[in-house]
C-alpha cells in the first residue's frame, strides 16, 4: 500500500543541548525524528549526533540528517496522488509516473549507500567560512530500494541530442536562488546505479528526507540527492542555473582547495566524495581506564572505489598499524573497522587514515576552500588514560 500522506511539519517542544567546537547547539525532535542538532530551523538543517554512528553500519531513519536549501517545504504529500513528470526537449515520449507505477512496473534496485552533505565538517574549517556550521554529522548510511533511473528514462525515449538530465522536487524557493534544480550528464544518468528510491532502511522514506521519492546518486555529495522528486527533464545542453552555477562549485584542481583567504582561478561542479574515516567509539576528550584493552571502532567510506585499508595511530602519527576491516556492505557503504588499544596512564592522540582501492587517501593537514566543502582531513581524537 502506498503511503497516503503526511501530517505536517510541527515539532516537539522539548529541547536539549550538545557542545560543539564553536559553542553549544540545541537538539530538537522534528516529525519522524529523534532529537537532532539544529543548525537552522527554516529551512531545516538537522545534524545527526555523532555517537549515533557507533550504533551500527546503517543510520536509523529517525537519526538521519536533514538538509534543505529553500524554506518553501511541502506540509503534506499524498503518496497515492504524487506524480513524477519525465520530459524535456531531448526525449521522444514524455510521460508521467505514479508511485504505484514506479513500484510495480520496473525491476527493483537495492543497495547500501552513504548520503553526505557537501558541507559536512564545515564548522571545523580554520579560518572559518560562511554557511551552515556543521560538525561531522551531516552524513548517514542507508539501504535504499527503488528503480534504476535508466529504466525510467528509457521509456521516455531519449534522443541522440540528450546531454544532461535535470531533477526538481516539491520544495520551493521563497527568496533568491530559485527552486532547487540539479543536473547530471546523460551517461551518468544511464549508468544503472542512479536510483529513484521509494524505501529507506525497509520503510517509506521520512518526509524530511524526501518522501515519497528521492533521487539517489551513489558516491556523490548530497546536493544531487533531490528530495520529493517531481520533475525529470532530459535536455540538449549543459544546465547552468543557480544550483549548478555559481552554487556548489569547488576549485578545479587536484585537492579542490586554495590557500586560506584566496579565491580559486577556476571552478567545477562538486562531484564524488573524497575518502574519509572516523573513530566512532571514543569522543575527543574521553577518559579511559589505564591497563584495560579497548576495541576501538570506526567507519570509513569514499565515492565508490571502496575502502582498501585503514591505518591507525595512538601517538599522533609517529607510528601506524593496520586496522581490521569489517564486512563489506558494498562500495558505496560505510565500512566498519576496529583496532585494539591498551593504554598506560597518560594522554593519547588517536587518529585513523583510510585508502580506497585507487590509492586515494586523506591529508594529514586540513585543506581549505571558501565554500567549506569536502573536508576530509585525518581527525584527531585525544583521550586520557587514568
Amino acid at each position: 500500500m502506498v503511503a497516503a500522506g503526511y501530517r505536517g511539519l510541527g515539532y516537539a517542544a522539548d529541547t536539549m543541548e550538545q557542545p560543539f567546537a564553536n559553542g553549544r547547539r540545541n537538539l530538537l525532535a522534528y516529525p519522524e525524528k529523534r532529537p537532532l542538532i539544529v543548525l537552522t530551523s527554516r529551512p531545516p538543517q538537522l545534524e545527526t549526533p555523532f555517537e549515533v554512528f557507533n550504533d551500527g553500519i546503517l543510520t536509523p531513519n529517525d537519526a538521519f540528517f536533514v538538509r534543505y536549501h529553500n524554506a518553501g517545504l511541502p506540509n503534506s504529500i499524498d503518496g497515492d496522488q504524487h506524480r513524477i513528470k519525465i520530459g524535456g526537449n531531448a526525449v521522444g515520449a514524455p510521460f508521467a509516473l505514479s508511485l504505484q507505477e514506479l513500484r510495480s512496473q520496473f525491476k527493483p534496485l537495492e543497495y547500501v549507500a552513504v548520503n553526505q552533505c557537501s558541507g559536512n565538517g564545515r564548522g571545523l574549517f580554520n579560518p572559518r567560512v560562511t554557511g551552515g556550521q556543521a560538525g561531522n554529522g551531516l552524513m548517514g548510511n542507508a539501504r535504499w530500494v527503488g528503480v534504476a533511473l535508466k529504466d525510467v528514462l528509457a521509456r521516455a525515449q531519449p534522443k541522440d541530442t540528450a546531454r544532461q538530465v535535470t531533477f526538481k522536487g516539491l520544495d520551493m524557493a521563497l527568496m533568491g536562488g530559485g527552486d532547487f534544480v540539479k543536473a547530471i550528464d546523460i551517461n551518468h544518468a544511464m549508468d544503472g546505479e542512479v536510483m529513484l528510491a521509494y524505501q529507506m532502511n525497509g520503510a517509506d522514506i521520512p518526509m524530511l528526507n524526501g518522501f515519497p521519492v528521492k533521487l539517489i546518486v551513489p558516491g556523490y555529495y548530497g546536493t544531487y540527492w533531490v528530495k520529493h522528486l517531481s520533475d525529470i527533464s532530459v535536455i540538449d545542453k549543459t544546465f547552468e542555473e543557480f544550483w549548478m552555477k555559481p552554487a556548489y562549485r569547488v576549485p578545479d584542481n587536484d585537492c579542490a582547495c586554495v590557500d586560506p583567504g584566496t579565491a580559486p582561478a577556476a571552478t567545477r561542479p562538486i562531484g564524488r566524495f573524497n575518502v574519509r574515516s572516523f573513530i566512532t567509539s571514543l569522543q575527543d576528550g574521553a577518559q579511559v581506564r589505564a591497563g584495560q584493552q579497548l576495541v576501538v571502532r570506526g567507519i570509513a567510506f569514499d565515492g565508490g572505489q571502496g575502502v582498501r585499508e585503514v591505518a591507525y595511530t595512538t601517538d599522533g602519527g609517529s607510528s601506524w598499524r593496520s586496522a581490521a576491516l569489517g564486512a563489506d556492505q558494498g562500495r558505496y557503504s560505510f565500512r566498519e573497522f576496529t583496532f585494539p588499544f591498551t593504554p598506560g596512564k597518560g594522554a593519547y592522540d588517536l587518529r585513523v587514515r583510510a585508502w580506497n582501492r585507487s590509492g586515494q587517501s586523506q591529508p594529514m593537514e586540513a585543506t581549505w576552500q571558501p565554500a567549506g566543502y569536502m573536508r576530509n582531513v585525518v581527525e584527531s581524537v585525544k583521550v586520557i588514560a587514568v
